[in-house]
């Protein structure tokens, strides 16, 4: 029943920007915290940013921090990831996850995910 559905992914180059959706549905939105993670090809899922329920605090990897900004809207039950400054090592398949609690950075403290978006930074 519950849905987190990514999209805005795509094939850029670097320097460029990409802003992804995630749009939730069977869930109540605002009593989760939202997460962003990201996968690279041979790599582990990393965290890259989380959003608290009201959308006042942040957290952010440090790989990422000064160029995404990690946003939501609750009466859209949407959490947005903007990306700015994208690098090759960027390129990764993105995914939207939701927590109970405050989540955190370990894939382990979210209770759903959606199937991903993909983003390709090109040199």
């Amino acid at each position: 029943q519950v849905q987190l559905v990514e999209s805005g992914g795509g094939l850029v180059q670097a320097g460029d920007s990409l802003r992804l959706s995630c749009a939730a549905s069977g869930l109540t939105f605002s009593s989760y915290a939202m997460g962003w993670f990201r996968q690279a090809p041979g790599k582990e899922r990393e965290f890259v940013a989380v959003i608290r329920r009201s959308g006042g605090s942040t957290r952010y990897a440090d790989s990422v921090k000064g160029r995404f900004t990690i946003s939501r809207d609750n009466a859209k039950n949407t959490v947005y990831l903007q990306m700015n400054g994208l690098k090759p090592e960027d390129t990764a398949v993105y995914s939207c996850a939701a927590s109970t609690n405050w989540g955190g950075v370990g894939p382990a403290g979210y209770d759903y995910w959606g199937q991903g978006t993909r983003v390709t930074v090109s040199s």
